[in-house]
């Protein structure tokens, strides 16, 4: 494992000044994308993730589309400028593909495809800065993308990362603790229906370090979620207030 160039963790806080059971400030506003049917952009800490929904539509081609329920595709994209290292390719890397069908997994639980039945939902993810948490991140913002879209839903799914850092759990990873940290769980949760719908494991964890993630994961996404919800109600009270305050 390669070493950290500063301390992760010092007199009990992060190299960020947070506390291990800290998430960064989270941003969230929807309805960004004007073309879109529904959006969201989300933001955790400096990682920044837009997401756009478009449908639902007829699914093409035809022979993809399923008699009794409907389709989603997602995908996924580290835009060249999010990261501060050399300029990423704009195609499509095996990561970046790998990513895209485990976000479409965990947001499949949370959607009522049974309702689009020979139809297709298309969800388009950028990461426009990235500082750690990104596929979580994603996750939050492609959910509230699809709930701005009116898409019916069971609960949004929120996405929460902790991490193993010098053997201590810590929530929401930025980019020096998801590089150098010793674990890496990420987690997709509905909180309303208190089922986890993404739970990944990387790295070493004893049985009471993975409780204590995954109880300190079900913390940070609570909070996300008021700020989803918080986020949902304004852009919908600012339309009544446009259509009824005239």
């Amino acid at each position: 494992m390669k070493k950290s160039p500063v301390p992760l963790l010092q007199n009990g806080l992060r190299a960020d000044g947070r506390a291990p059971d800290q998430m960064r400030e989270v941003n969230i506003a929807v309805g960004v994308v004007s073309n879109a049917d529904g959006s969201a952009v989300v933001s955790y800490g400096l990682t920044t993730a837009v997401a756009a929904v478009y449908g639902p539509r007829e699914a093409h081609p035809r022979h993809l589309a399923l008699p009794d329920r409907g389709i989603m595709r997602v995908r996924y994209h580290m835009a060249p400028f999010s990261t501060k290292d050399e300029r990423k390719s704009p195609t499509p890397s095996r990561r970046e593909i790998e990513i895209s069908k485990v976000l479409r997994e965990a947001l499949e639980p949370a959607v009522v495809l049974e309702q689009y039945p020979r139809s297709r939902i298309d969800v388009f993810i950028e990461i426009l800065q990235a500082d750690g948490s990104t596929r979580v991140a994603s996750l939050t913002a492609a959910s509230l993308a699809l709930a701005d879209a009116g898409i019916y839903m069971r609960d949004l799914v929120i996405g929460v990362s902790v991490g193993l850092v010098e053997n201590t759990v810590v929530l929401d990873l930025n980019g020096l603790e998801d590089q150098y940290g010793e674990g890496d769980l990420p987690v997709g949760y509905m909180p309303n229906l208190r089922r986890f719908t993404l739970l990944q494991l990387d790295g070493a964890w004893t049985r009471e370090k993975f409780l204590e993630a995954v109880g300190l994961a079900v913390k940070g996404a609570e909070y996300v979620y008021q700020k989803a919800r918080d986020a949902l109600k304004n852009k919908y009270m600012s339309i009544a207030e446009e259509i009824y305050g005239r």
